[in-house]
């Protein structure tokens, strides 16, 4: 089955003076100035068995026009309706759950957690891009046909979000074609057709040859150190706490370029042998786990995470020579939810009620008396909720350690 695109605009011809003279000097003709033609037989069914296709071209070759057609316009997304007095996580889907709220921006590749409490207006053209993807993410429409894609943002983000946007929309039922006149996102959205209307050529996901778009690999280098780079990555924490006392951290980089964080300290356990006598033991703590806005999304934070807390388990972590397992505390709830599916961790700890801030009170008014200072309120008694979890890793080959 075919479907056939017709477009067919045009515009009154000006008789200025201005509009006179250019058509003198470029000897343009009215046709070319007022006229705009494309005719395409495409060989797809745009209710077949297929999930995203990609319009791609230079700029002015039709790539709107073609995409206002397709379901009849019905599908065309328009990133208006953003109210200015709610932050992005209340505006998008406001009946839907919270999870898939927060699900939906994770996969847009938009997990800095403070910009999910400002609102659309006042976001950078690389979060709106995110935050509009996140958007039909979460509404989920049947069709939807995404306008300018990544024409607004810099190119890392571009391919990062595309990759991210792509994964996420197909696991979802819906179709969608992103209209864009940049080439690089080809390899990193895989779609399964595109059209370019710079040569007029229509291409499948596969021919004889093989696939034709596959996602680039990308190559990770992970170092130990210092706290040199937390204020690279700390305005993307969404805690504003001290350094881990004793912690040494791990980055990773990208040709070069920092990506990710993660802070690693170690601390003493109690537990029991083999023969259930009890010994005191070492773990490894995780936390700061950061990854810069232009690679979230890419699949970095989760990997590079469990690579570290490898390192402890091998011995060749924070103490050298050292098997540790590791704890990793964390309030983002798709983080949580990664953790909980993978086999390499188990969750230990989930508080999720306030803490007793009668009890804070008292210990205050304790340190109060000895120090002659009063007045103190108390801390705690608001809600957090911290989930715990142990990277044991691929138990099936180890024995497991404390």
């Amino acid at each position: 089955m075919t479907t056939a695109i017709r477009v067919d605009q045009s515009v009154p011809p000006y008789d200025s003076y201005r509009a006179e003279r250019v058509r003198s000097l470029f000897n343009a003709t009215n046709d070319q100035a007022t006229r705009f033609r494309l005719d395409l037989d495409l060989p797809i069914d745009m209710d077949g068995d297929w999930k995203v296709g990609v319009v791609v071209g230079p700029s002015g070759s039709g790539k709107s026009s073609i995409g206002r057609q397709l379901w009849d316009g019905d599908a065309f997304y328009e990133a208006d309706g953003w109210p200015d007095d709610k932050p992005i996580v209340d505006a998008i889907a406001p009946g839907g759950s919270f999870d898939a709220v927060t699900g939906a921006l994770a996969s847009a590749g938009l997990g800095d957690v403070p910009v999910w409490l400002r609102p659309y207006s006042v976001l950078s053209m690389g979060q709106r891009f995110r935050a509009d993807l996140a958007r039909i993410l979460a509404e989920q429409p049947d069709r939807v046909v995404f306008d300018e894609f990544t024409s607004v943002v810099d190119r890392q983000i571009a391919k990062v979000g595309a990759g991210a946007f792509a994964k996420a929309w197909r696991r979802t039922g819906g179709k969608a074609v992103l209209l864009s006149c940049h080439y690089d996102i080809l390899d990193w959205v895989e779609p399964d057709w595109v059209i370019d209307t710079g040569t007029k050529q229509f291409q499948l996901a596969s021919d004889k040859e093989g696939k034709t778009w596959r996602r680039p690999r990308i190559d990770v280098e992970v170092r130990m150190g210092g706290w040199d780079l937390w204020p690279f990555f700390k305005p993307h924490h969404y805690l504003d706490i001290p350094r881990m006392i004793g912690a040494k951290c791990y980055v990773a980089f990208v040709d070069g370029e920092p990506v990710a964080h993660l802070g690693v300290g170690t601390k003493n356990v109690a537990t029991k042998d083999r023969r259930g006598r009890k010994v005191n033991a070492v773990e490894a703590r995780a936390s700061r786990l950061v990854v810069l806005p232009e690679w979230q999304g890419a699949g970095v934070g989760v990997r590079f995470l469990n690579h570290v807390c490898e390192l402890q388990r091998t011995g060749e972590g924070v103490l050298p020579g050292r098997r540790m397992t590791t704890t990793f505390h964390t309030s983002h709830p798709q983080l949580s939810a990664a953790l909980r599916r993978s086999t390499l961790w188990r969750q230990i700890s989930g508080t999720l009620s306030g803490s007793n801030k009668g009890a804070s009170k008292a210990s205050l008014k304790r340190a109060a008396a000895k120090t002659g200072s009063f007045g103190a309120s108390g801390f705690g008694g608001h809600l957090r909720a911290v989930q715990g979890f142990r990277y044991y890793g691929d138990t099936s080959t180890h024995k497991e350690t404390a």
